[in-house]
C-alpha cells in the first residue's frame, strides 16, 4: 500500500509541475505575440513618437514640447514630407497620457494627418479629435515675463534712447 500512495505523491507532484510549466510557456508567448504585433504595425506608419514626461514627446532621440512637435510638422509640410500616418507608443519613461492624445488631436487637424495609438487593451486605435478633446499646444515649460527694466537698459547699463536709432 505504501508503495502506491508514495508513486501517486511522485505522480501528483510531476503533474502539478509540467502545469505550472505549461501555463508558463503560454503566458509568454501572449507577450511574444504583443511585442511582435507592436514591431511589425510600427512598419506601416511614417513617422514613429514616443510619449515623454509632463506632455512631451520623444522623437529621433529628442525632448519636444508640444508646441515644438507642432513646429517639426509645419517644417515637414514646407519641405513637402508630411507624413500621412503617425503611430504614439510609450517610452520607457512614460506611458501615452490624456494629454498626449489631446495634443497628437490637435497636431493631427492641423496638420492633415492620421494619429494612432496602443490602447490600454494592446489594440491600435486611431486618435480621434473630437473623442479626446483636442487641445490647444503649448510649451512644456512658461516663460518668465520679461520686465520692462530690462528693455530699457542697453548693454552698458544705460537707459535705452529709442530716438538715437
Amino acid at each position: 500500500m505504501s508503495r502506491i500512495s508514495t508513486l501517486l505523491a511522485r505522480m501528483t507532484v510531476a503533474v502539478m509541475l509540467g502545469s505550472v510549466l505549461l501555463l508558463a510557456g503560454c503566458h509568454r508567448g501572449e507577450v511574444k505575440k504583443e511585442q511582435q504585433l507592436a514591431a511589425s504595425t510600427k512598419g506601416q506608419f511614417d513617422l514613429v513618437m514616443k510619449a515623454y514626461k509632463d506632455g512631451q514627446f520623444l522623437l529621433d532621440g529628442a525632448v519636444l514640447s508640444a508646441l515644438d512637435a507642432g513646429s517639426h510638422f509645419a517644417y515637414l509640410r514646407d519641405q513637402g514630407r508630411l507624413p500621412k500616418k503617425v503611430l504614439l507608443i510609450d517610452s520607457d519613461d512614460s506611458k501615452v497620457r490624456k494629454k498626449h492624445l489631446q495634443y497628437m488631436a490637435r497636431m493631427s487637424i492641423d496638420y492633415g494627418f492620421h494619429a494612432y495609438f496602443f490602447n490600454g487593451k494592446g489594440q491600435l486605435t486611431e486618435i480621434s479629435p473630437v473623442d479626446v478633446k483636442a487641445r490647444k499646444l503649448e510649451d512644456s515649460h512658461k516663460r518668465a515675463p520679461v520686465s520692462n527694466e530690462s528693455r530699457s537698459s542697453d548693454a552698458s547699463g544705460r537707459p535705452y534712447d529709442s530716438s538715437q536709432h
